[in-house]
């Protein structure tokens, strides 16, 4: 599982020209899925996300989680995270997850973002989504599972 994390001032997401979600300061959170996947990779990468020191403190160090800032989250499914450019020019998408089950996962994700307390918009699974953002830093993390010890 891959969550690329932006830290914004504000951040929307459009389909067919209507927002359907929209947040001020808090986390983009672009969400990818493998096959390999499951509820309990899901769950070990929510209670790193939630928990991440990326909002500045008052002396400007990176020493406040999303919950000290209250802060609002817009998650975005994107299975192009699991894009493998090695050979050739075009990316082979192979190794992201199947559609239903990354879609489970996705909704389960925002299901338990959402039950820790957090306002939680988001985009819509499988759409052509518009997704506009004031990234603020510019800051941008990359959570990776399989990197930072989460297996199944």
């Amino acid at each position: 599982m891959k969550f690329l994390i932006q830290r914004v001032q504000h951040a929307s997401v459009t389909v067919d020209e209507s927002v359907i979600g929209k947040i001020g300061h808090g986390l983009l959170v672009f969400v990818g899925v493998s096959d390999t996947d499951n509820e309990q990779i899901a769950d070990k990468m929510i209670d790193k996300l939630v928990k991440l020191r990326i909002f500045d403190d008052e002396d400007g160090k990176t020493n406040l989680s999303i919950a000290d800032v209250n802060g609002e989250f817009l998650i975005v499914s994107q299975f192009t995270l699991y894009a493998n450019c090695r050979k050739g020019n075009r990316p082979s998408f192979t190794d992201a997850g199947k559609p239903d089950k990354a879609n489970t996962l996705y909704e389960y994700i925002l299901k338990h973002v959402e039950e820790k307390g957090f306002k939680v918009e988001h985009g819509e699974f499988g759409a052509d989504m518009k997704v506009e953002l004031l990234n603020d830093g510019p800051f941008t993390v990359i959570l990776d599972s399989k990197e930072i010890g989460i297996e199944n």
